[in-house]
């Protein structure tokens, strides 16, 4: 079986004018050659931003780019017809979509709403800084554009816990006093007290009527696409209750195994996630922001970080099953809220880290693929241009995957400044030995194994121009360049 590589397929800049669904599809083939076998698609739904939306600002769930709302027909990304032929010439090329699930949040309602509510502390959401008073606010979404096409559901305040607007009023978190309850949901930590509320228009999934509706619309997009996967936003910030049953009633509405993968973004905070996989009794994968930091710190520390700590407190060593690891994401890239990139310098070596061992579930980032520049204010409200570079050797790691990361993994961690490892291959694919250094040039003794005794390899890479050849021992000498990553193949 090929080895399974994910690639986000955006960006938080990505080129609007409704060109990406497009690009996707004349991209299908080179993606299949690489061995990418899925595409994490952003939110293909309208957004309060119409056509200039990221799509996290979910307005309509049902408007896939068909309707005249939010000052556009077209999302961001393209039209509907665009997405579902994106959709199909991926998958004639066996490559697996992965959808963009935004359940936690609505905005940019159509009408106003009176209703009662308290204003609650933002550092301590379960601090209540009022007492009961009526605000205004955009709760009600009546969807005048769809006319009620594939569901006549109107949402209104009853449907929220909480709102950061009020007419007339200072921008502030206020409670929604409500039916079904008058505190937040629960949630698995007591990060600001309780952290359900996040943006916009809270969700409250408390309320049956919503519940009913989300997971009709479940079906009803994947009738429309036939996706293969999702991927949830801001698990953070929604019950865990509540995606048990979705994802229940999505797998058995579809009789389909729909892959599931979750965003709970905690940096170096391996308790939590194992915490909401077990809340959840397993039901999907999630990303691995520990490892993640892990590579960001890595990445500032230079040669003082010592690389046998890389995999410590991750969630791909603890539970790769579980686990959808990555080197930098839309929110962890520049400019960003949780600004957190890893350094260029030390991409290559962690692209090996996560595209070359046994462990994990690997997803690669659109710039690392193809670059981006972009331009946007940073928190001082300078504006920056950016230029992210395609990571150096990504296609070759990439195609090492596909053709060389087979097999019985035997590591060699014994130096804090220079790791390596190597594959031994399987009944199908010829194996590989990778060699990461942060500081000095260096060479690592490794064993191969004697099915490769006399053969010569070579570097991938393109590092190192010398050939090595394995000893009748099984054993070779496999050097790296100062702060790099060398991955040897046979010739």
């Amino acid at each position: 079986m090929m080895n399974q590589t994910m690639i986000q397929f955006f960006h938080w800049y990505s080129e609007g004018n409704g060109k990406l669904w497009k690009h996707a599809q004349e991209q299908a083939d080179y993606l299949s050659d690489l061995g990418i076998t899925s595409v994490w698609f952003p939110p293909a739904y309208k957004g309060t931003n119409g056509g200039n939306s990221v799509g996290y600002d979910a307005y309509d769930l049902f408007d896939l780019g068909e309707f005249d709302q939010k000052n556009s027909k077209s999302t961001k990304y393209g039209t509907k017809d665009d997405y579902q032929k994106s959709i199909k010439a991926l998958k004639k090329n066996n490559i697996q979509v992965i959808v963009d699930i935004v359940l936690g949040h609505k905005a940019g309602g159509d009408e106003l709403e009176k209703f009662t509510a308290v204003k609650v502390d933002e550092n301590n959401r379960e601090k209540i800084i009022s007492s009961e008073i009526e605000i205004e606010s955009y709760t009600k979404f009546t969807f005048p554009g769809r006319r009620k096409k594939y569901s006549d559901f109107e949402w209104n305040f009853t449907c929220f816990s909480g709102v950061d607007y009020a007419e007339g009023k200072d921008s502030h978190i206020y409670k929604i006093k409500s039916e079904y309850g008058d505190d937040w949901e629960e949630m698995i930590d007591d990060e600001k007290g309780n952290y359900d509320y996040l943006m916009f228009n809270d969700v409250e999934h408390r309320n049956p009527h919503v519940r009913e509706e989300l997971n009709k619309w479940a079906k009803w997009y994947f009738d429309e696409t036939d996706f293969d996967g999702v991927r949830l936003d801001a698990l953070k910030h929604i019950s865990f209750d509540f995606y048990k049953e979705w994802l229940t009633l999505l797998r058995s509405n579809s009789g389909k195994n729909i892959f599931a993968v979750g965003e709970y973004w905690a940096p170096g905070q391996l308790n939590l996630l194992q915490k909401y996989i077990e809340a959840t009794e397993g039901c999907m994968s999630l990303f691995d922001s520990s490892l993640h930091n892990n590579f960001h710190t890595a990445s500032k520390e230079g040669d003082s970080y010592d690389l046998r700590n890389i995999l410590t407190g991750t969630l791909t060593e603890a539970d790769p099953m579980h686990s959808v690891s990555l080197v930098d994401n839309h929110d962890t890239q520049p400019l960003q809220d949780l600004e957190a990139p890893v350094e260029a310098w030390f991409k290559p070596l962690a692209y090996a880290l996560i595209l070359l061992r046994e462990k994990g579930y690997p997803c690669i980032f659109y710039p690392d693929l193809y670059g981006a520049h972009y331009k946007d204010n940073d928190r001082e409200g300078n504006e920056q241009e950016i230029f992210l570079d395609k990571v150096d050797g990504i296609e070759e790691l990439l195609k090492a995957r596909k053709e060389n990361a087979y097999g019985i993994q035997r590591d060699y961690f014994e130096d804090a400044n220079c790791l390596g490892w190597v594959r031994e291959g399987d009944y199908e694919h010829d194996g590989c030995a990778v060699v990461l250094s942060n500081k000095e040039a260096y060479t690592k003794p490794m064993e191969m194994g004697e099915k490769y005794v006399g053969r010569t390899f070579y570097d991938v890479l393109g590092r190192s121009e010398e050939k090595v050849e394995i000893r009748e021992d099984g054993w070779a000498d496999f050097p790296v360049p100062a702060g790099n990553v060398s991955v040897w193949i046979p010739e």
